[in-house]
């Protein structure tokens, strides 16, 4: 048998010298590598060989392998770089044309919304406030009149951490608290942008992580009329001034009253289509007046100050903005979607 295997690899490392291309290697690693191999069915016949031949046999049936295997290597390497010197010497380069241009990078869709909202709500005299991710149960909840227990916290689901009373936000709304307490009494008009979390299921609408933007304005006599004047100039400055905007009664616990605002759908022209459900409408934010408890809360006394407050989706208003059916697309890092921006 120590004759057979002399044999093989004898054959073998002269049918490697023959082989030009890489079908022919793969051939060859078929003949002389592969299960059905000679070299392989040695290895199945070594429970018929003796105590004594099993030990020489096995060892040069190993040494051969790595011999062939070691051949395979070179073989590849070798046809490789023949491939790259003959594509180098059947090019032609001509060294003066000016370089490929480097594909340069741009802003995320959800930057440039943001930075148009920032424009639009900056003329207005709105200023820019950040608040924190990790939040406290109290700020998340207790001062925006929800106490423990109370049943509008089923209207976020929430992500808590091992620390008692820690989680991740769930909406921009403490950061009025923040605000509120920085600035009291003195009247404020900010606006509060940032990322928040929620415990959902990812669907083409919902995500476990998106951006809102949050609007307060606080100060003395300041009515629901300035609410609405202030959302509908945003949904004309933002949409177009031929858009049209209507408020739905609502329910948030840290507004009264509060409202939803809906724009004219831009597909149907209010016809009603698949994109609005029939309605003719499409719903872009929340809003409401501050409710007195929060405003006790954040250090106004609401026999004296009023105001009113607002929470926007940025991958919502972007997708009505550009017809984006997918909310996933946004932070799925796909270049054919990022680079239609």
């Amino acid at each position: 048998m120590l004759d057979q295997l002399n044999q093989i690899e004898q054959s073998a490392l002269q049918a490697i010298e023959a082989v030009q291309d890489e079908a022919a290697l793969e051939r060859w690693r078929v003949s002389f590598l592969g299960r059905s191999s000679p070299l392989m069915q040695v290895f199945d016949q070594m429970g018929t060989l003796s105590k004594e031949e099993r030990p020489l046999i096995g060892r040069r049936a190993n040494e051969i392998k790595k011999a062939l295997e070691t051949a395979l290597n070179g073989r590849t390497e070798a046809l490789r770089q023949a491939a790259l010197a003959h594509s180098l010497a059947s090019e032609r380069l001509d060294v003066s044309l000016p370089g490929r241009p480097l594909p340069l990078g741009r802003l995320h869709p959800l930057t440039q919304t943001l930075r148009e909202i920032y424009r639009i709500f900056a003329e207005m005299g709105f200023q820019v406030y950040r608040s924190r991710e990790v939040e406290s149960d109290e700020y998340n909840f207790q001062l925006l009149n929800m106490p423990e227990d109370h049943p509008a916290r089923d209207m976020w689901d929430t992500f808590y951490t091992t620390t008692p009373g820690v989680l991740l936000r769930t909406h921009t709304s403490p950061g009025q608290i923040h605000v509120m307490y920085q600035y009291a009494p003195e009247p404020i008009r900010v606006i509060l942008p940032g990322v928040v979390y929620r415990y959902e299921q990812v669907s083409a609408r919902k995500d476990t992580q998106f951006t809102q933007v949050e609007g307060l304005a606080v100060g003395r006599s300041i009515t629901f009329g300035d609410l609405k004047g202030t959302l509908a100039d945003f949904a004309r400055r933002m949409f177009g001034q031929k858009v049209r905007a209507r408020f739905r009664p609502s329910y948030f616990p840290f507004t009264e009253p509060s409202a939803e605002v809906d724009i004219e759908c831009f597909l149907c022209a209010g016809a009603g289509c698949q994109v609005c459900k029939g309605s003719g409408w499409l719903e872009i934010l929340g809003s409401g007046m501050v409710h007195p408890t929060v405003l006790r809360n954040g250090g106004y006394d609401p026999e004296q100050y009023s105001g009113f407050a607002f929470g926007m989706g940025v991958e919502r208003i972007a997708m009505l903005r550009y017809k984006i059916e997918d909310i996933r697309y946004f932070w799925a890092n796909d270049l054919r979607f990022l680079e239609q921006f």
